[in-house]
């Protein structure tokens, strides 16, 4: 096989004109092109009349060509494996994308783990999530942050990322994602999205490869405590039960705060770490489209258009957007009583009316003194500041962005309409953020404005508050992936602060049980 890259065409092109392409890249006839495969396809709209796709291609041809170059090997190489059952199983202690990878490869070289996740399966989670949209009940074990999935189950689906991947880990992520049923154009498409419904049977399916394979699953397992004598992991607890082992993936989520206390008394180290906080913000999706397509807004290969912003405020702060989500809606996602958390999803389609993303404001553990924890409370402060604006019901608190940069509160809504549920009650938003953060947003939106005209119109709506960005915390481990100063425990994804997003913690989680392999093995 042979590839060839930067292959530009017009955004209306055909197959045969594809292939013609393809021949006259390697510059042979098209009749030496044996077969093809599209690796990537992205696309190039600098120039809104004119926006190209852009193709890496990899083809088998007949006869020797001097250009291109050879097609790399992409396929997952397993570090370790056994026939034999470990007496002492692995334990991975979460079910969302990192601790979903983890179970999986675990099981796929044959070490039989058992997944140990606080909520429910993802169907009946479903149930429990939509209980708190649709009529403002709150299950604090079962919900956007816990049960089969994970966070991003409720989410964009966005299945990319910037973290370097020279061994394709994130290739075998999607790769076992096809063949849980994702559709296929995600193994090639620059930006690709799965959406809430697909991701829901497609961590299903993954899970009933792991369970064939020897895996187990147990819902409603919440760990509370945990075994660590010598300076080594020996077990952990679920109320009562004891359950024995060496081995643990740590993949809880960056919304485990309970778990968080746990660890920090049990002396397992970690550091306090930046995150960011802000809000969501709402526009007509159509006019993101046409900023960034022109005439070619609505052309389905292109689909809904996302956007990309920061701003550096005069107070030192950066503010930028944040999970941006096409066509989607703003979702509820406290985890806790008592507090307002938003964030954003969108189905497969992108179809829904606004476009909404974060806007949030990067903060460092000097912002919140203490100990190690503070972060934990700084957040918890906010939501429920969020929760008594909104009129302590789980709605939300809203400002329509041009009273917000006013400094008036907002008692109307204008064209543009919020999706949050369970409903937004219109309020002044200042007291929901520290005034730093307020500062710096209210100067961020003109000018964000001026990169996307109508970003900072008027009735655009503001929806409070994002704090779940990233973990507050880092368990921090050493290069052997373990913590620093406990052996055996394998903290991993977002909640250890290795991971941001489904792919680079699905990463993150091949790469833990690789680790765990390894030292299965005597490696």
């Amino acid at each position: 096989m042979r590839r060839l890259t930067e292959l530009r065409l017009p955004l209306t092109h055909t197959e045969p004109e594809l292939r013609a392409a393809i021949a006259a890249g390697f510059g042979v006839p098209e009749a030496a092109i044996l077969s093809y495969s599209v690796f990537r396809r992205a696309w190039d709209a600098r120039k809104k009349n004119a926006i190209a796709l852009v193709y890496t291609i990899d083809a088998e041809l007949a006869v020797n060509s001097v250009q291109g170059t050879p097609s790399p090997d992409v396929s997952y190489k397993y570090v370790a494996g056994t026939t034999a059952r470990p007496k002492k199983r692995p334990i991975v202690i979460g079910a969302g994308p990192c601790g979903l990878l983890a179970a999986l490869i675990l099981a796929e070289m044959g070490f039989c783990p058992l997944v140990l996740e606080r909520g429910k399966a993802v169907r009946e989670r479903t149930k429990d999530t939509w209980g708190l949209w649709r009529r403002g009940i709150l299950n604090p074990e079962s919900n956007v942050q816990f049960g089969e999935g994970g966070a991003g189950t409720f989410s964009d689906g966005k299945l990319y990322s910037q973290i370097k991947d020279s061994r394709h880990l994130g290739r075998k992520v999607l790769t076992a994602f096809v063949e849980a049923g994702a559709p296929a154009e995600i193994l090639y498409i620059a930006k690709p999205h799965i959406g809430t419904f697909r991701l829901v049977t497609m961590v299903e399916s993954i899970r009933a490869k792991i369970e064939s394979l020897g895996g187990e699953y147990r819902f409603g397992a919440h760990v509370t405590d945990f075994d660590i004598r010598d300076n080594q992991i020996q077990g952990v607890y679920l109320g009562e039960e004891y359950i024995e082992t060496n081995h643990v993936i740590l993949a809880i989520g960056h919304s485990a705060r309970d778990t968080f206390e746990i660890l920090h008394q049990r002396g397992v180290f970690m550091e306090q770490k930046p995150f960011s906080i802000g809000f969501r913000i709402e526009h007509p999706q159509g006019m993101i489209d046409r900023h960034r397509f022109g005439p070619s807004a609505g052309n389905p290969i292109l689909g809904a258009a996302d956007y990309k912003l920061v701003h550096h405020a005069k107070n030192g702060r950066a503010v930028y957007s944040f999970c941006m989500c096409p066509g989607g809606t703003v979702v509820a996602a406290t985890s806790e009583p008592g507090r307002v958390v938003t964030n954003g999803m969108s189905q497969y389609s992108r179809a829904e009316r606004n476009a909404n993303a974060g806007i949030v404001v990067g903060i460092t553990p000097e912002d919140y003194p203490g100990g190690v924890l503070a972060g934990v409370e700084f957040q918890r402060q906010w939501e429920s500041a969020a929760y008594i604006a909104g009129g302590s019901t789980y709605q939300a608190p809203g400002q329509l962005v041009g009273d917000f940069c006013a400094g008036r509160p907002s008692t109307n809504f204008g064209e543009v309409l919020p999706s949050y549920k369970p409903g937004v009650q219109l309020t002044d938003l200042a007291s929901t953020l520290p005034d730093y953060a307020i500062a710096a947003i209210r100067e961020a939106l003109p000018a964000f404005g001026k990169t996307i005209p109508g970003f900072d119109r008027p009735d655009a709506v503001l929806t409070g508050v994002e704090t779940r960005t990233s973990s507050p915390v880092r368990i921090t481990r050493g290069r052997d992936f373990c913590s620093l100063n406990t052996r055996g425990l394998y903290p991993a994804g977002e909640g250890a602060g290795y991971a941001g997003g489904i792919l680079s913690a699905g990463v993150d989680g091949i790469k833990l049980a690789e680790a765990v392999g390894l030292s299965l093995t005597g490696q």
